[in-house]
């Protein structure tokens, strides 16, 4: 039989801070008033809140940990935590450990807040117990440590409110509104405090392995997040009172319009951080509170990282070597924005890319630059978008076309004219999957003959988190949701060992560090382009392809799975089999 766990009163009355007596008349406040007998205690001055803290540590078994004592409270361990988390629940992380995140709290049995952290952080919650002032305590004083630092960093920066809008004086450096810096000179401007507080955003976005830098302005702070392995990640905010000088010198820098606040820009931005050159795109747009910002950072690796190395599968990677490699058709590559697409096709082209042959792309942006490649770049104002670049191509007499994106039926059209003209087009466009591209352009307006006759193939693709390799751990017992949601049989698993992810320095307490694609390749026969010309729907085309050799998106996730590369929650994050959407919802709650 279980022993009954004590109450707090009778705690306090063994360690001899109460008598029966102030517990009963505390007891009976707190009935009325609907308080805990800890609270009264202490507003009645009888015990402190410490003492109460330690009780309820005791009551619960728990640990009992002031916050200020030198070396509990760790600084990398505060990062595990957004400060915007921590100053809402009063809450200070501790440790993370095998996928186990323990926090320091004041009170233990508020289950909601521990299982809204829980759900919010993706992870399991363990507690310690400290007192409630303290820990408020140390949570102002961190925060006035964080802005004694930023203001020390921008003390010396003044915006003059007074003069217009578009004029501004930043530590003696000049901004006018055609976006010229006019400083004393350019080592001079280096030093300016503002300068310095954007440079440090950018350079800790890249070596933080950043995808994305997001710029959001709201009522009282700007907020900074990154995204990293896809998924955004809230930092420090902005000084709210620097949001118009932070924003401005990312224009000047992007080389847009600083005085234009009323429409949409992008501009593009080079920078060297610890000695190579980044390329980032800025797409500026406005908003209630201002004008938000990302800067996406275009890593000049990322499009020669090689086939291999994106997780194409041997067998994959062989089909898709000889796709490209051949004389005339379309290659498409498909997903939503933010799958890969372009450095797929980058890769590609990487390949492809020698003396002998003669490449012209039309891109909208043009992402990354490459020798002995002739790169368009849209430009829809004076109207020179894909199809007139496309048709301007054609006249160059080109053995490879790389089309951004296939958006309307002018350019689709073009594009299948040239693969049947003896060119081989790479281009990519948005579908769920790689049978769905073929109804797609059909539905665009593209004759069916045509299509089933120009496409060579179709590669889908997803990005899914890598598990660090420096932490990751077997998983003795994986969550049975997301094996079902992935399609998982007992037989799958047998003599298997799935993986999850923990949490170390190597992968800043992720867990996850990188990612790699999941893809399904499907290539044109005889049986395909008959149902393509036959208009047959999307269903027919799919069964078909799975039985000419098709790995779905599906199956090369379980495929990644089985090897140690990802977890289940991952894949099923990205696709799921059919028939379990109750099984989704289950998992989301």
């Amino acid at each position: 039989m279980a022993r009954k766990r004590r109450k707090v009163g009778e705690i306090l009355q063994d360690w001899g801070l109460v008598t029966d007596q102030q517990v009963e008349h505390a007891m009976k406040i707190a009935q009325a008033n609907h308080k805990r007998l800890g609270e009264v205690l202490v507003e009645l001055g009888i015990v402190n809140d410490t003492d109460v803290a330690k009780a309820i540590a005791s009551q619960y078994g728990l640990d009992y940990i002031e916050p200020d004592q030198p070396g509990v409270i760790k600084k990398d361990a505060l990062t595990l935590l957004p400060v915007d988390v921590i100053k809402k629940y009063l809450v200070l992380p501790l440790e993370k450990s095998n996928g186990v995140l323990k926090l320091l709290i004041h009170d233990p049995m508020d289950l909601e807040t521990l299982d809204t952290l829980s759900f919010r952080l993706n992870c399991k919650v363990d507690t310690a117990v400290g007192s409630k002032t303290k820990i408020k305590q140390y949570i102002d004083e961190m925060l006035r440590e964080d802005k004694k630092s930023i203001d020390s960093a921008l003390k010396t920066m003044t915006v003059d409110a007074s003069r217009d809008a578009t004029t501004m004086d930043i530590h003696g450096l000049t901004i006018d509104k055609e976006g010229d810096d006019k400083g004393k000179d350019d080592a001079e401007a280096e030093q300016a405090p503002l300068i310095r507080l954007v440079n440090q955003i950018i350079t800790d976005a890249v070596k933080m392995r950043a995808s994305d830098i997001h710029i959001e302005p709201f009522a009282d702070r700007v907020r900074l997040r990154y995204r990293i392995d896809g998924v955004c990640v809230e930092m420090n905010n902005i000084p709210k009172r620097t949001q118009s000088a932070v924003i401005a010198r990312i224009k000047i820098m992007a080389g847009v319009k600083i005085e234009e606040k009323r429409v949409p820009q992008d501009g593009r931005i080079k920078l060297k951080v610890d000695g190579t050159v980044y390329d980032f795109r800025m797409a500026v747009c406005p908003a209630y509170h201002g004008e938000c910002i990302v800067m996406r950072i275009l890593r000049p690796d990322a499009a020669r990282l090689g086939l291999e190395k994106m997780g194409l599968r041997h067998d994959t990677l062989e089909t898709f070597n000889s796709i490209i490699r051949r004389p005339n058709g379309i290659f498409l590559v498909t997903g939503p924005t933010g799958s890969g697409k372009t450095t797929t096709l980058y890769s590609a082209l990487s390949v492809l890319n020698r003396p002998d042959k003669k490449i012209i792309t039309a891109e909208d942006p043009v992402e990354y630059n490459f020798k002995g490649i002739n790169q368009c770049q849209v430009n829809h104002a004076i109207g020179l978008d894909f199809k007139v670049i496309l048709r301007a191509m054609l006249r160059q007499a080109p053995n490879i076309i790389l089309v951004g994106e296939i958006r309307d039926k002018e350019v689709a059209e073009v594009a299948v004219q040239a693969a049947l003209t003896g060119h081989l087009v790479f281009s990519t466009l948005h579908t769920n999957d790689a049978p769905s591209a073929i109804t797609r352009l059909i539905d665009m307006g593209v004759k069916p003959f045509l299509v089933a006759s120009s496409i060579q193939a179709v590669l889908a693709q997803r990005l899914v988190r890598v598990l660090c390799e420096h932490c990751k751990q077997p998983d003795p017992e994986p969550d049975p949701k997301y094996l079902r949601l992935c399609g998982f049989t007992p037989e799958d698993l047998e003599g298997k060992t799935l993986y999850r992810p923990v949490g170390c320095s190597k992968c800043d307490n992720v867990g996850f560090k990188g990612r790699r694609g999941v893809y399904e390749m499907l290539v044109m026969n005889n049986t395909i382009r008959d149902l393509a010309f036959a208009r047959s729907p999307v269903n027919k085309l799919r069964e078909a392809a799975i039985n000419s050799g098709m790995r779905n998106l599906l199956g090369d996730g379980k495929l990644k799975i089985l090897d140690g590369w990802t977890t289940p929650a991952e894949v099923a994050s990205i696709a799921q089999v059919e028939g379990v959407v109750d099984a989704v919802e289950e998992a989301a709650t």
